[in-house]
């Protein structure tokens, strides 16, 4: 079937089974053009949980889809593509996590929502990488613990007015990024400010002019006086970027900053996952009410 044929009969299911789908940012771009709704894991799941459609088709990794599960638990939830996981996410289990909490004495775990319901519910309160260092400041006492980005938790640390220790996790797509891409990146393009993701490693986004989440780097480009702009995060969020900025040039910072996992989603899964109505993401109890406090705790926290 061709794209042409694809989005009409999607636009059609999407009626039929009174659904919404949402994009994450990192999503190819005829995904997200097709998407009622593009933007961050986190944002995305509370659209979906204020949505009054029947059915969520989250065209993301398999964590976002737990987490619109979690806050809509009443909502059908679709993954277009059962094998879109996240490698940062699978390098935290419950069970591990429960024996390094016997080592902490109860220090708080901060845990960044890029992470398994399972893993949630060991934690005491969510993070995104946008309110990191609220979160981690909102905490009492002098030190956190975070999981399962190191990266992440670095970046906060420099950041946070507490001593942050951290799980050995990290995205292994920004993991890649490296000071001499930076380098490279400024001398081709003199006068462009370097603006990355906190995902990636700290002597990156150390020579960087901004650290922000995916959607800070939305902010950042829509407010910005700078036409060219050096962007480190993945691929997928240029599309966007492109499109909201017209007569602004994007450039990426590393040829390596594609999410193999983000890419894997095609329009023909998306056909497929309304037509057949499968790969059902649920979160059971108690899991589910354990998870979702966390978030509902980050939530409490009042925004910038």
């Amino acid at each position: 079937m061709k794209q042409e044929e694809l989005a009409k009969e999607i636009n059609r299911l999407r009626k039929e089974r009174n659904a919404v789908i949402l994009a994450h940012n990192y999503q190819r771009g005829e995904i997200q053009d097709i998407a009622d709704h593009t933007g961050d894991s986190l944002g995305l799941s509370q659209i979906a949980a204020e949505s009054d459609a029947d059915v969520i088709v989250f065209c993301g990794v398999h964590f976002m889809a737990e987490s619109a599960a979690i806050l809509a638990p009443q909502k059908t939830v679709l993954l277009p593509n059962r094998d879109a996981g996240c490698p940062m996410a699978d390098m935290v289990t419950a069970e591990k996590l429960r024996e390094k909490k016997k080592e902490l004495n109860g220090i708080p775990i901060v845990c960044y929502v890029n992470s398994s319901a399972e893993v949630k519910a060991e934690c005491d309160i969510c993070c995104t990488s946008a309110n990191v260092v609220a979160v981690a400041n909102s905490l009492p006492g002098d030190s956190v613990y975070m999981v399962p980005d190191m990266n992440l938790a670095r970046y906060a640390a420099t950041e946070s007015t507490k001593k942050v220790d951290y799980w050995k996790g990290f995205c292994p797509t920004h993991q890649l990024v490296t000071e001499e891409d930076v380098a490279k990146a400024r001398a081709d393009n003199p006068g462009a400010p370097v603006i990355v993701h906190p995902e990636c490693r700290p002597e990156v986004f150390a020579l960087a002019d901004e650290v922000r989440s995916t959607s800070g780097i939305l902010k950042f480009a829509s407010e910005t006086s700078a036409t060219k702009i050096i962007v480190g995060t993945e691929l997928g969020i240029l599309h966007r970027l492109e499109k909201e900025n017209p007569g602004k040039e994007f450039i990426l910072l590393s040829k390596n900053l594609v999410c193999p996992n983000m890419k894997i989603t095609t329009l023909e899964d998306l056909h497929d996952a309304l037509a057949e109505m499968k790969h059902v993401v649920t979160v059971e109890e108690p899991i589910l009410s354990r998870a979702k406090l966390t978030l509902d705790r980050m939530l409490a926290i009042p925004r910038d």
